[in-house]
C-alpha cells in the first residue's frame, strides 16, 4: 500500500492542514480508516489522533483510492470544528465508538426492582396466564350477550318496515292492472 499526496494546503483560520491524497493497493481490498490515519501519521509526522479523515472514494475494478483528510493541531480543535459524525467514523475521543465491554456495564448498572417488595400488585404481564383467560373469557361473554339483544331488536324493527314497503309496492301494481 502507497499512499501520495497530491495536494497539502494549511488553513490558519481552522487550525488545521487539508490533505489530498491517493491511495494505491494493488491486489487488495480497501484499507481500513484506521491504517490510512496511521499511515499519513508516518507521512506527515503528526499524531494519528489528531487526523481526520473525511471520506475515501474507491473506484470500481481499479486499485486506487482517494481521500480527503483534515490533520489538526490538537483534538480539541477537531472536535470543536468537526462533524459528529466524522468524529465517529474516526473514532475520536468526542465521537467515539462504543466498545462492547461498556454496553454491558451500562445495563448492569440500572437499578432493579427489590424481590422484598410483594405489596405491589404484579403488572398485567407478570399476572399468571390462568387469570388472562378467565377474564378474556368473561369479557368476550358479555360482548356475546350485548350482540344478541341487538340483533333480536334488529330484525323486529327490520320486519315491520319490510312489510309496510312490500304492501307499497303492491298497490301500485294493483292500480296498474286495473
Amino acid at each position: 500500500m502507497e499512499i501520495d499526496i497530491q495536494s497539502k494546503t494549511d488553513n490558519p483560520l481552522l487550525k488545521r492542514t487539508e490533505v489530498h491524497f491517493t491511495i494505491h493497493h494493488d491486489g487488495g481490498k480497501t484499507p481500513k480508516r484506521e491504517l490510512i490515519r496511521s499511515e499519513l501519521a508516518e507521512k506527515l509526522n503528526v499524531k494519528k489522533e489528531n487526523i481526520m479523515i473525511n471520506f475515501m472514494k474507491s473506484s470500481f475494478g481499479c486499485a486506487d483510492t482517494v481521500g480527503y483528510a483534515k490533520v489538526y493541531k490538537s483534538i480539541k480543535d477537531s472536535e470543536a470544528y468537526e462533524k459528529k459524525h466524522v468524529l465517529k467514523r474516526n473514532n475520536a475521543q468526542g465521537g467515539g465508538k462504543k466498545s462492547a465491554k461498556e454496553e454491558p456495564e451500562k445495563a448492569a448498572e440500572q437499578p432493579t426492582e427489590k424481590s422484598g417488595d410483594t405489596t405491589k400488585e404484579p403488572k398485567k404481564e407478570e399476572q399468571p396466564a390462568e387469570q388472562d383467560e378467565k377474564e378474556e373469557d368473561a369479557g368476550k361473554a358479555e360482548s356475546k350477550e350485548t350482540k344478541v339483544e341487538e340483533t333480536a331488536e334488529a330484525p323486529k324493527e327490520e320486519s315491520g318496515e319490510e312489510k309496510q314497503k312490500e304492501e307499497d309496492k303492491e298497490k301500485p301494481a294493483e292500480e296498474k292492472k286495473e
